[in-house]
């Protein structure tokens, strides 16, 4: 096969993809979804607090189905119920408070998980703090006024663009597998497309901002795009741990909201911490 082939196939191949299919159903889902956290973090209190409890408990549903094979039981409840109380305190009172709460209630979800006898009680637990933690520290940096919500912006645009960099690149050229234990579909080419399109899309914040130099930030939004895929690996991790493929069938293209949020709920925390040490917001690093 000669050259001139090899590419025509490729094209079309990469053709047929972008045509139908998959990636149909996750434009359309995510045309329908994104205006709501890019709305909610735009008007802010009490749109904000409010869309994350919801999350929040959509999120510890899944996770509690998902750690007893579909059925959402007894533990479950508690787990919702701990989300929700971590997020109002985060909203209503403090985020000492509210990270105090997760723990606890980490603590109190897997007493609940042992009672029940869940398959593992440790992972039901961890839901807590993998659910609650993000939320937590999203409506930290929500506080921060206009900056605050400048930032929750560009934090979603770095998520959305890893993803889709991702996912078409990884698609439509192949390559070595990233994690073929964990994530079977995932390949190196994929993540060097997702962290391209995250610095891309940091460069081009710091562009519309008049952030300058805008290379910090390119450089830090390609750094969250590797812990965004890795993100999304963990989430793999406890798939196959209990045999699952998708945490739910919410959203078309997508699954669950875990599979959809899953990146983000890793980046967040990540960017709130580098926030704390820095003593501002990441759009005013120099």
């Amino acid at each position: 096969m000669d050259r001139a082939e090899t590419r025509t196939r490729r094209f079309a191949g990469a053709r047929g993809f972008f045509a139908k299919g998959p990636l149909r159903q996750r434009v359309a889902s995510a045309l329908v979804l994104a205006p709501l956290p890019v709305a909610a973090i735009w008007f802010g209190w009490p749109w904000l607090p409010l869309l994350t409890a919801a999350a929040a408990a959509v999120m510890a549903w899944e996770w509690g189905r998902l750690c007893r094979g579909g059925d959402f039981g007894r533990t479950g409840v508690v787990l919702v119920a701990v989300v929700l109380v971590a997020v109002a305190a985060a909203s209503l009172a403090s985020t000492g408070l509210a990270l105090g709460t997760a723990v606890v209630g980490a603590g109190l979800v897997l007493w609940a998980a042992r009672k029940t006898k869940d398959a593992d009680p440790r992972w039901t637990a961890f839901g807590a703090i993998w659910v609650a933690l993000p939320c937590v520290c999203l409506l930290w940096l929500a506080r921060d006024g206009l900056v605050g919500r400048a930032t929750l912006l560009w934090l979603l645009a770095v998520v959305w663009a890893t993803d889709i960099g991702a996912y078409a690149v990884g698609r439509t050229f192949g390559g070595p597998r990233l994690a073929s234990r964990w994530s079977p579909s995932k390949t190196w080419t994929g993540l060097a497309g997702g962290i391209v399109c995250a610095a891309l899309t940091g460069w081009a914040t710091a562009a519309w901002l008049g952030i300058s130099p805008g290379l910090p930030l390119a450089v830090v939004s390609a750094g969250l795009a590797i812990v965004e895929q890795f993100g999304d690996l963990a989430e793999s991790v406890a798939k196959r741990r209990f045999g699952v493929k998708d945490s739910s069938g919410l959203i078309p293209g997508h699954g669950g909201l875990l599979d959809r949020l899953d990146g983000l709920l890793a980046v967040i925390p990540v960017v709130a911490l580098l926030t704390l040490i820095g003593g501002r917001s990441l759009l005013a690093w120099r």
